[in-house]
């Protein structure tokens, strides 16, 4: 019966269910937990609370996702969050090989063979490889069947597993032990000199010939010197050997001298782009290591308060600038007839050149002198500045905090390229003062023309009473006495103003008939060739209509280039098949 049956547990089934109590689905959190575990985020986010840290002790950035950082419950559920599965793993990784090892060359240090050994390369009896990859001269007959000369075994090659840099290392497979015989081998030279150089000073001082050396050199350098001497003497021979080996670029060696001259810049030296880092100050040349201009012009400082102002500095200062005075002396005095030149005879011209600066000087002194005399003038030449005069100016000036002039010493920009408050011809107001029909005048006499003389109120009366389009009319009787009336200046202006605009009325009217009649020519032009352009288009549609292997020849063509009116013909006849309205246009016709 059921209720008396007993279920039997399986021990194995009880140890399995106990080891995955740990792979069990996590339990579903709360909604005050999830509130709690959200909010942990966004401050983790924001950085006011501490990142979360993996079970290797390194921080987990908050905004990776959590899919990434999370381990899946049904691996394992009792794991932190962590990137240890983000990144490589070692068990993964490429095993390459390590810097010292590399293929070994040579054989082996057995004991010579004396059999043939079964497997061995029936050519030379190597073990180690096969016949047909013996790398020996193939035998007349074998190894393997005289047993004579078998070679010793080759070592066992490994198999490298080299990374991209080992692939193109230079130094791949190099023995450091090499080193170490060259190293060997000077030191034995070195000794083998230094024990003949004893058993040459033993024979010396057994002849006798070194203690006279050393009293001669005593009496006349003193012992000191004759103890330098000496090194230096066994050091020339020692150098003499490697003299010729030494030739870098930039030095000079010499091994009797025992010096070295270097015509490069002392590395000490602060280099010229370095001197002032704003790409705005001076330009430095790479290719010739030149800088002509001062690299601190623009920080105020002084060319005495710098240690390297330009090489313009130094090519424009000292004997320089004098040097090509003198120059220019000795071309200007050859083309007047003096033999003098720079190089040929210096001297003569140097001469030559300081009497005339001192005859020069004394005749300037005499010239101003005798115009002072004539003239006089003297005390304007003793005066002082402007600037002290009336204590100001208009130049712009622009100082830095020490007091050194950045900017400046220019002239003021001027306001206006017009004198401004200059009164001409007795006129008590500037031009442009007066503003009427579209011109401008004087104020004070209302007179539009720049260059007239004031009238005053009697120039304003009669502005007034006179309009520029009504003159009155004058009785015959009295035509003669009005026209022996001198005229004024306004009054002649104006008539000359009438007369200008009834020529330009007559122009006008004379090009306005002569351009009606081009239009009419255009117009006949066109409508001609726009007759010549619909027969043109039915001889087409009739050519089409024809079969192609009946159709004329066009050999007896005339060809000449399409006039303005033909071409616009064409424009206006011809069909757009892009245009929506194409259809509609051929349904018309």
């Amino acid at each position: 019966m059921e209720s008396g049956t007993v279920q039997t547990v399986n021990p194995s089934a009880s140890v399995d269910s106990a080891g995955s109590l740990g792979r069990d689905e996590p339990k579903k959190m709360t909604r005050e937990d999830w509130r709690k575990k959200k909010e942990l985020e966004e401050q983790r986010k924001l950085g006011n609370a501490p990142a979360e840290v993996d079970e290797e002790g390194k921080d987990i950035n908050p905004h990776i996702p959590q899919y990434i950082s999370s381990v899946p419950w049904y691996i394992d559920p009792s794991k932190r969050p962590t990137l240890k599965h983000q990144r490589p793993q070692p068990e993964k990784g490429k095993q390459f090989s390590l810097i010292g090892e590399w293929y070994k060359k040579g054989v082996q240090e057995t004991p010579m063979v004396t059999k043939y050994r079964r497997g061995a390369c029936e050519n030379c009896g190597a073990l180690t490889h096969v016949r047909k990859d013996c790398m020996e001269r193939p035998r007349k007959v074998g190894a393997k069947y005289t047993a004579v000369n078998i070679a010793a075994d080759e070592h066992p090659q490994p198999i490298l597993a080299l990374d991209y840099d080992g692939k193109r290392d230079r130094w791949n497979g190099y023995d450091s032990e090499e080193h170490m015989r060259i190293v060997e081998e000077y030191s034995k030279v070195d000794l083998a000199k230094r024990t003949l150089k004893e058993q040459k000073l033993q024979e010396e001082l057994a002849s006798g010939k070194l203690v006279d050396y050393a009293n001669s050199s005593r009496s006349q350098w003193g012992e000191e010197d004759h103890n330098s001497g000496e090194k230096d003497n066994s050091e020339d021979e020692d150098e003499d050997k490697y003299a010729d080996d030494v030739d870098m670029p930039g030095q000079n060696f010499d091994s009797k001298r025992r010096i070295t001259v270097r015509n490069l810049r002392i590395r000490e030296d602060i280099a010229k782009y370095l001197r002032n880092l704003d790409p705005n100050s001076a330009y430095y040349d790479p290719k010739t290591r030149a800088m002509r201009e001062n690299p601190y012009s623009n920080t105020g400082r002084n060319t005495d308060e710098v240690g390297y102002a330009g090489d313009n500095f130094v090519r424009y200062t000292g004997d320089t600038v004098r040097m090509a005075q003198t120059q220019l002396f000795a071309w200007e005095a050859y083309e007047k007839g003096s033999e003098v030149h720079l190089q040929a005879d210096p001297t003569k011209l140097e001469v030559l050149h300081q009497s005339f600066k001192v005859k020069k000087e004394e005749f300037e002194k005499q010239q101003k002198g005798s115009i002072l005399e004539k003239y006089g003038g003297q005390e304007h030449l003793n005066v002082p500045p402007r600037e002290l005069l009336l204590a100001q100016t208009e130049d712009y000036v622009e100082y830095s905090r020490h007091g050194a002039v950045l900017k400046g010493q220019e002239k003021a920009v001027i306001k206006s390229k017009y004198e401004e408050d200059v009164l001409i011809s007795n006129h008590t107001a500037v031009w442009g003062s007066y503003w009427k029909d579209g011109k401008w005048g004087y104020k004070c006499c209302h007179s539009f023309i720049k260059t007239s003389y004031c009238t005053g109120e009697a120039g304003k009366q009669i502005a007034e009473d006179d309009d520029s389009s009504y003159l009155p009319e004058i009785p015959d009787s009295n035509q003669e006495a009005y026209e022996s009336i001198p005229k004024t200046l306004v009054e002649i202006h104006k008539e000359k103003l009438k007369a200008d605009k009834k020529k330009k009325k007559k122009h006008r009217k004379s090009h306005g008939s002569e351009s009606e009649e081009e239009d009419a020519k255009k117009k006949e032009k066109l409508n001609k060739a726009l007759v010549a352009e619909e027969a043109r288009l039915k001889r087409v549609e009739l050519m089409l209509q024809i079969d192609e292997r009946k159709r004329g020849y066009n050999s007896m063509y005339e060809t000449k280039e399409p006039t303005e009116e033909e071409m616009e013909a064409y424009r206006m006849k011809r069909q757009r098949p892009e245009d929506p309205m194409a259809s509609f246009l051929g349904n018309n016709k």
